[in-house]
């Protein structure tokens, strides 16, 4: 009962004890619930935290399970790797490793899961879903081990890093283009303090890089202030590049190009200098040699025709009061022609190389071409000075020259202006120094003269006559005549001379003796000659034809014709065209053209005769040909000169043509005396056996049209027909 009172009297207390801790519990179940909910929302946060961390960072998660293969990523690129979720595969994504990499990246995971290395990291190519391939960083970590101790967990990241290798790459690329370079590279801070050089540095200069890093970039040839300036152009422009001299390690010079350009920061600010040089030496060797022969005569070295008139232009420019002096060797041509053009060659640099290393012309000297040469005096007018000059030019190109062998005396000629008292422009200047040089030259040898204006009137007269045979051969006012050569016995004609005359449309005949010698200084004589040999063969072939004729006709080859390379084909032409028969044509050819090259002239005149042509040596005894050339010119005539004609006269005058004649009869050959005017020459030469008169006793050169008639008249007083000697 007692206890029955008791439950009754604690069951109150009891309920409410109960209801409390119930309370109690409640309550500690609500804090822990609000507990967990605030650390989920944490963990929460701190995942998203992280997945935006490594999210933003580009790297992607992965965690694998070595003991049931499984595979996790967090997929977080935009190129995904297309990995299984579960594989065997060692490495884990060995499908997606570029092969090349494989064996590297498996050795590196082999050592991280046999603990030889703190972590596992490797940088390798992997396959995306697009089959192409992108650089990774792979870095992990073993997380956890199984029971036996070996890993069963492993996570990391992966990192793209194509960027960063594209970089390198590019790095890699331009650290070998400045390795290999043939230019040498130097980096400096902004107080040109050397921090990098290249290769070709040591090269260039002989300074190994060891020696000159942290040394200060100078230019040993030069002054401080040098430098100074280049620092002030970079600050100002940026660049500064130029040509330098300088010095190397073994005391030789070279030369570069030397350009600096700066370096600046992202602010714009000046961090470092680069400087860039090539050597240019071999350049600058070349290009000097290249302007030595530009500027110099080849054969002497002294300074050419146009660095001559480079200086004499420059004069004029300036209005600065000057002489010019040109100068030449008389009868250089006949040396060349006997001695040969190799001694010629190596008198002419003696004749230099004397007047060089005389003070009164060194500097004042200039090759203008051939045998000619200028002398400029500068500020200066002065007559006696000049004179002065002039006659120690003379006396220095006097005193013998021993070449090869041979002592040679030479003499020379001097032309010489004053500006701006002969000329106003460098042209006229020379064109009148080389009038007075000519005028020196007929003077007699080792001659000066001063231009004056009437040596001015004749080489404008004869400029006159120039362009009126260029106008007389367009418009044919060249016309043939003929002198006809009889037959001494017979009395017949059995040839005649071709001569050429200018004849304008109102009738007025320029003489021979004016136009001959321009035109063969000009070298119109070559096209003067082919159009009297046209002429005369198309004459001939019409009298022939009209049987008026049947001898031949003698047309005159000046010297410039003889040289030409293709004389024998032109005559081949003519007579083709004109229907000639090469018998009925002789070409009288002077001694003196034979005898400029009489190797040359014997090869020509076999060829002629080889086409049937007949040549004769006209003039002959006026030369210098020596019977033992004569007798290998495959010659049929000698032509006797008129002036050994005109001085039959005297024992002297007869001897010299009876030797002449004598001369061609032994060497087989027929003569032909020209320029006969009286009875008692006639006579003189028939009693002397000459075969063959020209001359004014029987005729005059006569026109086409009259020859024609004179041939009609001598067909008439001898019927029977004409032979050929």
């Amino acid at each position: 009962m007692r206890a029955a009172l008791q439950w009754d009297t604690l069951q109150p207390y009891l309920f409410h004890a109960l209801l409390a801790l119930s309370v109690v519990g409640l309550l500690l179940a609500q804090f822990s619930l609000q507990r967990m909910r605030k650390y989920h929302k944490a963990l929460a946060k701190s995942e998203e935290r992280l997945r935006l961390s490594i999210w933003g960072s580009g790297d992607e998660l992965w965690d694998w399970n070595l003991e049931t293969g499984e595979l996790y990523r967090s997929s977080a690129w935009l190129d995904p790797i297309a990995t299984p979720s579960h594989t065997q595969d060692f490495p884990p994504n060995k499908s997606v490793i570029h092969p090349q990499d494989l064996d590297r990246v498996s050795h590196a995971l082999s050592q991280h899961l046999a603990a030889n290395s703190p972590f596992f990291e490797a940088s390798y190519r992997l396959k995306t879903s697009d089959d192409s391939y992108i650089w990774v960083l792979d870095r992990g970590k073993v997380v956890a081990y199984n029971s036996d101790g070996k890993a069963g967990r492993m996570t990391g990241t992966l990192k793209n890093i194509s960027q960063l290798k594209e970089a390198e790459a590019r790095m890699q690329l331009f650290a070998r283009c400045l390795e290999n370079i043939s230019d040498a590279v130097i980096i400096c801070d902004t107080k040109f303090t050397i921090i990098e050089v290249n290769p070709a540095y040591s090269v260039i200069t002989g300074k190994h890089r060891e020696e000159v890093l942290q040394t200060r970039f100078q230019l040993t040839l030069y002054p401080p202030r040098f430098m100074q300036d280049i620092e002030k152009t970079l600050v100002k422009n940026s660049r500064w590049s130029g040509e330098i001299r300088e010095l190397k390690t073994n005391g030789e010079y070279y030369q570069a190009e030397l350009t600096f350009d700066v370096i600046k920061d992202e602010q714009g600010s000046i961090t470092q200098y680069v400087a860039v040089f090539s050597d240019i030496s071999d350049r600058k060797k070349r290009e000097a040699e290249l302007s030595r022969l530009a500027n110099s005569d080849t054969l002497t070295g002294l300074p050419n025709r146009a660095v001559f008139m480079t200086k004499l232009a420059s004069l004029v420019s300036n209005s600065t009061e000057h002489a010019l002096l040109v100068f030449d060797l008389d009868n250089f041509k006949k040396i060349n022609d006997s001695l040969g053009h190799e001694l010629g060659d190596t008198l002419l640099c003696k004749l230099a190389e004397r007047l060089h290393h005389n003070k009164l012309f060194r500097q004042k000297l200039y090759r203008l071409g051939g045998d000619e040469f200028a002398i400029l005096l500068d500020n200066t007018n002065d007559i006696h000075a000049i004179t002065s000059l002039a006659k120690t030019l003379i006396d220095q190109i006097n005193k013998p020259f021993a070449v090869d062998q041979h002592e040679l005396v030479v003499t020379s000629s001097i032309g010489i202006v004053l500006f701006p008292e002969d000329g106003k422009d460098p042209q006229a200047l020379l064109r009148n120094a080389d009038t007075a040089m000519y005028h020196a030259k007929s003077a007699g040898a080792n001659r000066y003269l001063f231009f004056n204006d009437t040596m001015n009137k004749q080489a404008v007269k004869r400029l006159q006559i120039e362009n009126l045979i260029r106008h007389g051969l367009k418009e044919d006012y060249f016309t043939v005549y003929y002198q006809p050569k009889m037959d001494m016995l017979s009395g017949k004609v059995v040839g005649m001379e071709a001569l050429v005359r200018f004849i304008t449309p109102k009738g007025g005949v320029i003489s021979p003796g004016s136009f001959i010698p321009v035109a063969e200084e000009t070298g119109q004589i070559v096209d003067i000659g082919t159009v009297v040999l046209r002429k005369a063969c198309l004459d001939v072939k019409r009298w022939l034809d009209q049987g008026l004729f049947n001898g031949r006709v003698a047309v005159n080859l000046s010297a410039k014709q003889f040289m030409l390379p293709f004389l024998c084909d032109q005559i081949d032409d003519i007579l083709q065209q004109t229907n000639l028969a090469s018998y009925h044509l002789e070409l009288e050819i002077t001694e003196g053209t034979v005898m400029q090259s009489p190797t040359l002239a014997i090869d020509t005149m076999k060829k002629l005769r080889a086409r049937g042509i007949h040549l004769a040596m006209d003039d002959f005894g006026t030369g210098y040909s020596s019977l033992a050339y004569l007798k290998q010119f495959p010659l049929n005539t000698l032509k006797i000169d008129k002036a050994f004609i005109d001085d039959m006269s005297s024992a002297r005058g007869r001897n010299m043509v009876d030797t002449i004649v004598t001369i061609a009869h032994n060497l087989s050959l027929s003569v032909v005396a020209e320029g006969v005017e009286t009875l008692e020459q006639l006579e003189q030469l028939r009693k002397l056996r000459c075969e063959i008169i020209q001359g004014y006793y029987y005729s005059k050169p006569l026109s086409a049209d009259d020859f024609a008639a004179f041939l009609m008249a001598q067909k008439k007083q001898r019927q029977p027909q004409l032979y050929v000697s």
